[in-house]
């Protein structure tokens, strides 16, 4: 048998290693994808767990020991969204971040409620069912109505709480989002690519470069997931509000954070939720969107820090 020279096997290595770059380029971008979130989540210390709750199986990350922070995404959000800023806590923390009913990896039934109200409970049933008796609750957007309806339900079991660019009251003035919602368009509702994009040029003041073929992956995924979406946000809408008339009820010690460029929620809902909440602070982080904890989670997670550190 012939023996190859170095030459021809470096060459051969080369080339393997060109045609795999180039097949997971285009034919597998939730491969890439997929590891991308992975490496996230390990820089962040987090493990993915579940755990059943009556009619459901939630799923959840969590990692690091101490003080618990449960961490709570908004509307088509998950788990995902919340490991870049997780990573400043899991050294000195407990983080867990559940993906709501109806999202990411934890079950959708079809036939159920997914009011905010009906997600409080099943976020009570989750912290019963982990046996956490106390800890800190951060929720953004829907998560942050969530949370704050959890911490007005159960203020016993709230150290801190922390909204972040929280839906739950109305704004004094009317956001993007909500002048194209009285013109008929949701930019929540994904049929193409450009909507996508919309969508992330809603979220962001700078969105995140994305390839165009993992960007195409995750619009075909966000089609995908439309439909349901739409159906939840119903269910939300019912009570999307209730939380403004329960804000007297919050006790804990709470931090209202806002992005001051937000199309989806205007940072007007910031006075409100401090008007409202006796024991509370606001912070507006200049030139930041919808998800702050995403866009800008170095200064995020240094603004919270200290809040906590003032809270100990």
């Amino acid at each position: 048998m012939k023996k190859l020279s170095k030459k021809t096997v470096l060459l051969t290595i080369a080339v393997l290693v060109i045609v795999v770059g180039i097949f997971l380029y285009f034919a597998a971008p939730s491969y890439l994808y997929n590891r991308f979130i992975d490496g996230q989540r390990s820089e962040a210390k987090l493990t993915i767990k579940s755990v059943n709750i009556p009619e459901f199986k939630i799923v959840y990350a969590e990692g690091g020991t101490g003080d618990v922070i449960i961490l709570v995404h908004g509307f088509t959000g998950n788990k995902d969204n919340w490991p870049v800023f997780a990573k400043f806590f899991t050294p000195d923390y407990r983080v867990i971040i559940p993906d709501l009913p109806g999202f990411g990896d934890s079950s959708k039934p079809q036939d159920k409620n997914y009011s905010i109200m009906s997600q409080v409970e099943r976020l009570n049933l989750l912290a019963k069912e982990l046996k956490l008796t106390k800890f800190h609750l951060v929720g953004n957007s829907m998560g942050g109505s969530i949370a704050g309806n959890y911490a007005a339900a159960y203020p016993e079991t709230v150290k801190t709480l922390g909204l972040f660019n929280s839906a739950g009251v109305v704004s004094p003035i009317k956001s993007e989002r909500a002048l194209l919602l009285e013109k008929g368009i949701n930019p929540f509702v994904i049929k193409d690519v450009n909507d996508f994009d919309r969508l992330l040029e809603f979220a962001f003041l700078k969105p995140p470069p994305i390839p165009s073929f993992l960007k195409k992956y995750l619009a075909k995924q966000a089609i995908k997931a439309s439909p349901f979406n739409s159906r939840i946000g119903k269910d939300a809408s019912a009570d999307s509000f209730i939380l403004e008339s329960k804000l007297d009820k919050i006790t804990a010690p709470t931090l209202i954070l806002w992005g001051d460029s937000d199309r989806l929620i205007h940072v007007s809902a910031a006075g409100v939720f401090q008007k409202g909440i006796k024991n509370s602070q606001s912070v507006i982080i200049k030139d930041c969107g919808h998800m702050p904890m995403l866009e800008k989670p170095a200064e995020t997670a240094a603004i919270y820090r200290d809040f906590l550190a003032g809270k100990n």
